[in-house]
């Protein structure tokens, strides 16, 4: 299975690709994982990807497309992945069209986690992740940016017939039992 979990931020991405991961015997590729690991390792990579961050800003499409198309070479990913956080903008979206046409794939399914920008808000200010731009101004910031650069994704993608709405809103396990069947055959 080859899946793409999609929604803004606070929509629950994280924590759905780690019961799909689970649930499915696949791997979970979280750009924001990778990204967070070399901040926190103070890489050359994590002091760009910082202060890009810190602007409220996306990191360069190339920068994310030769991350992912370089992390899906692992053998461990021939089984499946679910990416997480990726393909965030149309030209993302496009590169890694051609990574899966260049391997002989396709993508399994594309699930769009739906939930209200209040409660977006209230999840993100809950879950103190300790970012700088955790606070109202600065989550609503993210949101715009996601509405302008990254909902244009789901287009992309609702023009091959891929995307699969999820209702986001509820526990956990309701969100996940929406999304397993979904992909039930």
């Amino acid at each position: 299975m080859r899946i793409i979990i999609f929604g803004p931020p606070g929509a629950g991405k994280g924590t759905q690709a780690k019961l799909i991961s689970e649930e499915y015997d696949i791997i979970p590729l979280s750009t924001g994982e990778i990204f967070r690991s070399a901040i926190k390792n103070e890489t050359k990579l994590g002091k760009e990807v910082k202060a890009i961050l810190d602007a409220g800003e996306l990191v360069p499409d190339e920068k994310v497309v030769g991350l992912v198309e370089e992390e899906l070479q692992d053998s461990k990913y021939d089984d499946g992945y679910i990416l997480d956080g990726f393909p965030r903008t149309v030209t993302q979206a496009e590169a890694f069209d051609s990574i899966l046409e260049k391997n002989g794939q396709t993508l399994t399914a594309f699930l769009q986690l739906i939930v209200p920008e209040e409660e977006l808000v209230n999840r993100i200010l809950s879950r103190g992740e300790g970012r700088s731009d955790d606070t109202k101004e600065g989550i609503k910031k993210r949101l715009s940016v996601y509405k302008e650069e990254t909902e244009p994704v789901l287009e992309h993608y609702r023009k091959k017939g891929a995307v699969q709405e999820i209702d986001g809103v509820g526990s956990i396990n309701e969100i996940f039992t929406r999304i397993t069947d979904t992909l039930s055959p």
